[in-house]
């Protein structure tokens, strides 16, 4: 009697051909990954040549065959009318004898091994060609949840068999470059994890936007995965950094919490068997994962990642009963992990106009086009060619029309769901999550969407100009002088982490406070004490999943300077600490509570200053706590620390003590701390700044202002304040000269060499060691000073 039945046990992934990707690659993580501690629940699966067997026996495989020769893929409806017909065909066939028997002998040895019967199981959709490196089929093949007995399974099995004949599948397939003379299918049988009572997600061993490799990225939701993977929610979204992870340091470099309004969980009364309810508000303000949970999933993901040699896609569960993991699929990653980057191609929108709406941009192009709102498949024939698709969320059923959309737009899901894979399969730029896409956009509206702004999407009421620029990295020169990178936003680094760079020698804090945490330190260490009933709600709402608000803004700080470590590591990333003006501070929520009315903040209680001063210590100890974090406990130690507007040597000292007093010792653990050099005394002292810092870092703007007396944010001077001034220039030498006498590093990272490749010119002639940029200036600037 043939077998058309395989234990995961008996599968390894050279089975594709018998058993399908997904199969091929439970088995072989079966019985490569249980035993180093994966746990992966157990199952079987009926095989290509059980699939087969069944379309013989019922005289209904040449009648397929025929029926998709026959489809005309230029007219949707023939394309929706045939696939049904062969769908149908299939549902009213009956299973062949022996296989009927297998499949039900196989379900009561799993249930015997489960100690249940009636076990309830997970039964998936596998192709002979899913999985592989070129194509995804996300979404394209059928899983059905909570599937008890044996006569349930068997109907199961036929809607998984149908599933290689729907609609989008037969126009994926061709696509693709397939053929469904050599595609079979086959049906895995899995037990069920309970995290219906619990949770479950996506997890990626790669950055899906970027191509970056050194990290996991884990995404969850309560109750069963499929409101995930479908993007039916925004998830929680977390991100761990590889190489600390390997040396079992905190490798948590990110964690943001998704919406997760609602959960799947299993239907026990109704004719289905999930349904979705909603969360409750204060679930969902919590974390599903533990950072013990987040770290036991990444290790995971890195041995998976290790066992295929390639980026992963790996869904995992969480069982509500014995509140353990599991992984219960994985599969290759298709769109970055075979790439090799070589060319850098931006999209850069040269003019900017009314934000319709934003969400998670996914990938980094700009698309335009008359808008197409579809609700349902039934709408999908009013969509044309080179449209926008604005829709809740984008169904499988839709991917004739998805392939030829300029961009895509939906109101749900997260960097996981069904639009984001597909989108970066096709190349197509999409934004996700808006929440209100499809009532603020209105049919045949001119809009563009721009994924080129970073990790927010935004989609403009109007066709906007760009252009698209493309470098080959391989050619771009590496100049005698390091060239180095100004950042502030955290979101941005894994991307800019591809320029050719040497580090990034000035990362800024104020873009990190201003826009993630938005409150003022000071108004979170004395939360307690505030009046404001109005004030405090709203800092309850920005920060209610801590007690402790001090942490809210430790935790803050070290996600947003980890991430930028992270993308950078082991290059020096130089972490300039907070250089608010008094004005900035009060913008902040509670700032007016603390900051003072100055006439000319430029010039006032900024920098150095502050970190002493007994009115603003507290929150400075805040910063030192977060740097000491990234750098003692998550292994960052590529973070060094500079110190801005610093008057004079005793306030240098002053500051140095601080750092000595929060942990933070010169030396230590390669601790290096530098000063930016941008007033006068600066330069006039710097033999003497020298002997207590490691190294100067030039502010041009502050130091040009302050040269010529002028005041930057006045706009009435400005044009008299050119860092090319010869007075500047002069005192740029001296500086560089003092630090090479005392062999100390001195690099710049003002606004000047960015904006002024002559002046890039004249510093490296000086002897700079480096020249921190914009990274929209960096490729031109070195391709510049290599042809000077």
């Amino acid at each position: 009697m043939i077998k058309y039945i395989l234990k995961f046990s008996q599968i390894e992934i050279k089975d594709v051909p018998l058993v399908g990707g997904k199969n091929a690659s439970l088995g072989e993580m079966y019985n490569k990954l249980t035993k180093k501690g994966i746990k992966i629940p157990d199952g079987f699966a009926i095989t290509a040549e059980g699939f087969k067997h069944f379309l013989e026996y019922n005289q209904i495989d040449k009648q397929i065959l025929k029926l998709i020769k026959s489809i005309n893929y230029n007219n949707i409806n023939d394309l929706k009318k045939k696939a049904s017909i062969i769908r149908h065909l299939i549902l009213k066939s009956i299973f062949p004898e022996d296989l009927n028997k297998q499949i039900i002998k196989a379900y009561q040895n799993l249930g015997e091994e489960y100690r249940k019967a009636n076990l309830d199981v997970a039964v998936r959709s596998s192709a002979t060609a899913e999985d592989l490196p070129v194509a995804s089929f996300a979404g394209q093949l059928e899983s059905y949840l909570n599937i008890r007995g044996e006569k349930q399974l068997l109907d199961t099995t036929k809607k998984c068999f149908s599933s290689l004949y729907g609609d989008r599948t037969i126009s994926y397939v061709k696509d693709q470059g397939f053929s469904y003379k050599n595609l079979l299918l086959s049906v895995g049988v899995q037990k069920m994890v309970r995290s219906d009572l619990a949770s479950a997600g996506v997890i990626f061993t790669i950055d899906t936007e970027t191509g970056f490799k050194d990290i996991v990225m884990v995404t969850g939701g309560y109750g069963l995965g499929e409101n995930v993977v479908k993007g039916r929610i925004n998830p929680d979204q977390y991100i761990v950094f590889k190489p600390t992870l390997a040396k079992n340091l905190n490798a948590i470099i990110s964690k943001k919490i998704g919406t997760k309004n609602k959960k799947l969980i299993y239907d026990f009364e109704g004719n289905n068997t999930t349904t979705n309810i909603f969360v409750s508000p204060d679930d969902r303000k919590k974390f599903i994962l533990s950072d013990k949970e987040i770290t036991q999933l990444a290790k995971w993901a890195v041995l998976i990642e290790k066992l295929y040699k390639k980026p992963m896609d790996i869904e995992w569960a969480k069982d509500g009963r014995d509140n353990k993991l599991y992984i219960v699929q994985a599969r290759p990653e298709t769109i970055y992990g075979s790439k090799i980057f070589n060319v850098l191609e931006e999209y850069l929108l040269l003019k900017k106009g009314k934000i319709l709406c934003e969400g998670e941009a996914i990938g980094k192009k700009i698309g335009q086009g008359r808008a197409r709102i579809i609700k349902n498949v039934k709408q999908i024939n009013q969509f044309e060619p080179g449209e926008v698709l604005v829709t809740k969320m984008t169904d499988p059923d839709w991917e004739p029309i998805m392939k030829n959309a300029a961009a895509i737009v939906t109101d749900l899901g997260g960097r996981t769901s069904h639009a984001a894979i597909v989108s970066r399969e096709l190349g197509v730029p999409c934004v996700v999550g808006t929440q209100k896409s499809t009532s603020v956009i209105k049919n045949n509206q001119k809009v563009t969407v721009s994924c080129s702004e970073g990790e927010d999407g935004h989609v403009y009421n109007e066709i906007l100009p760009f252009k698209i620029r493309k470098t080959n990295l391989k050619r771009v020169p590496k100049p005698k002088v390091d060239i180095m990178m100004n950042l502030g936003d955290p979101l941005l680094a894994f991307k800019y982490s591809f320029l050719p760079n040497e580090g990034i020698g000035l990362a800024r804090l104020e873009f990190i406070i201003s826009n993630f945490i938005k409150v003022h330190p000071l108004a979170l260490i004395n939360f307690n004490k505030i009046q404001d009933r109005v004030l405090k709600n709203k800092i309850i709402n920005l920060t209610f999943n801590y007690k402790d608000k001090k942490q809210f803004y430790i935790d803050n700080l070290v996600f947003g300077i980890a991430q930028i470590a992270a993308a950078f590591y082991p290059k020096d990333v130089i972490v300039r600490f907070s250089d608010f003006k008094s004005n900035e501070y009060a913008s902040l929520l509670g700032g007016s509570l603390y900051e003072p009315k100055e006439s000319n903040p430029m010039i006032g209680w900024r920098g150095a200053s502050r970190y002493y001063d007994p009115k603003f210590r507290p929150a400075f100890d805040l910063e030192c706590q977060a740097i000491k974090k990234v750098r003692n406990e998550m292994g960052l130690t590529n973070v060094k620390v500079m110190i801005p507007f610093c008057r004079t040597i005793d306030e240098g000292k002053k500051v140095i003590k601080i750092l000595n007093q929060n942990g933070l010792r010169k030396g230590q653990n390669g601790l290096e701390i530098y000063v930016m050099v941008e007033i006068p005394s600066n330069v006039i002292l710097a033999d003497e700044f020298a002997k207590i810092f490691d190294g100067f870092s030039i502010g041009s703007n502050d130091l040009t202002q302050l040269i010529l007396g002028l005041d930057r944010d006045s706009e009435i001077i400005a044009k008299v304040g050119d860092e090319r001034n010869e007075a500047v220039k002069k005192l740029i030498n001296q500086v560089i000269k003092i630090a090479k006498k005392n062999r100390i590093k001195v690099g710049i990272c003002g606004q000047a060499p960015s904006d002024f490749p002559e002046f890039a010119k004249f510093i490296a002639k000086e002897g700079i060691d480096s020249i921190s940029l914009n990274p929209d200036t960096i490729i031109k600037t070195r391709i510049y000073l290599v042809r000077q």
